[in-house]
């Protein structure tokens, strides 16, 4: 798939409008000075204040904007124009100092050439990247001595099942390109949008050893049995702020976190 990154670019473009108009993004409530970040990664982070922080895969930075307003020093990173685009706008509007740069992760080393403390990448990211190596490598460049990566994603098992959640038609782990069409997007599905998406499954140990490989030590591996967000079909608010898939129950992992320290 060596167009992956024009079909993706596009079917990013097309949902920038729908989800700042959801529900799911509440920009109301966002631009009032609500935080976007789930308590998940909050636990995760800690104190950022003064801390440099690289997001990447920000798609329009609210995640980005919410770390700059606890104090952090931001520079956040999406291949979309029109996405970079809403952000560079939004940090004008909200009189943040986040720094927005457009450029596919795996390009990133040649378009940035800063260090930072910390290395932040959440929910639905390494989906859209066929190599996790390269991933991984990209990371380990940009994080300075001791620095952390800090990544919470939604688990891989659940990207094994059909549409709706019945039966398993995927690999767990394969380096094959998988290509959808859908209607609609995860933050609003009756959106008047078509898209078209490729997206690769990466298993846990594919992922952790990618950057154990790159001189980073795990320091922590989580699985949650919930989402903090309503992220797929099928999913009821068991707890506040909390979801699970209706028919699993607490049976299977949704999400799960990775934190690791540049030792080299």
């Amino acid at each position: 798939m060596k167009n992956y990154l024009e079909i993706n670019k596009a079917s990013w473009g097309e949902k920038l409008a729908p989800h700042l108009a959801s529900a799911f993004y509440d920009m109301k409530a966002f631009m009032a000075g609500k935080s976007s970040l789930k308590q998940i990664e909050l636990d995760l982070l800690g104190d950022v204040s003064g801390k440099r922080i690289l997001h990447l895969q920000c798609h329009f930075g609210q995640d980005s904007i919410s770390l700059s307003r606890m104090g952090a020093k931001v520079t956040a990173v999406d291949f979309s124009e029109k996405s970079i685009a809403k952000a560079k706008e939004l940090a004008k509007e909200l009189e943040v100092d986040t720094e927005f740069v457009c450029s596919d992760i795996y390009e990133l080393p040649n378009n940035l050439s800063d260090k930072f403390d910390v290395v932040f990448t959440s929910y639905g990211t390494v989906i859209w990247l066929p190599d996790t190596q390269k991933w991984a490598n990209v990371i380990s460049h940009f994080l300075a001595p001791n620095g952390h990566f800090v990544f919470v994603d939604f688990h891989p098992v659940v990207w094994m099942y059909d549409d709706d959640l019945k039966e398993v038609i995927y690999k767990y782990s394969s380096s094959d390109a998988i290509v959808e069409d859908e209607e609609g997007t995860y933050a609003d599905r009756n959106a008047d949008v078509q898209l078209r998406s490729v997206t690769w499954n990466h298993g846990i140990g594919q992922t952790v050893n990618a950057l154990i490989s790159e001189g980073l030590m795990i320091k922590d591996l989580q699985e949650y049995d919930y989402a903090p967000y309503p992220f797929i079909g099928h999913t009821e608010e068991f707890e506040p702020g909390k979801y699970r898939i209706k028919h699993f129950e607490n049976k299977v992992p949704l999400v799960y976190s990775v934190v690791s320290q540049n030792v080299k």
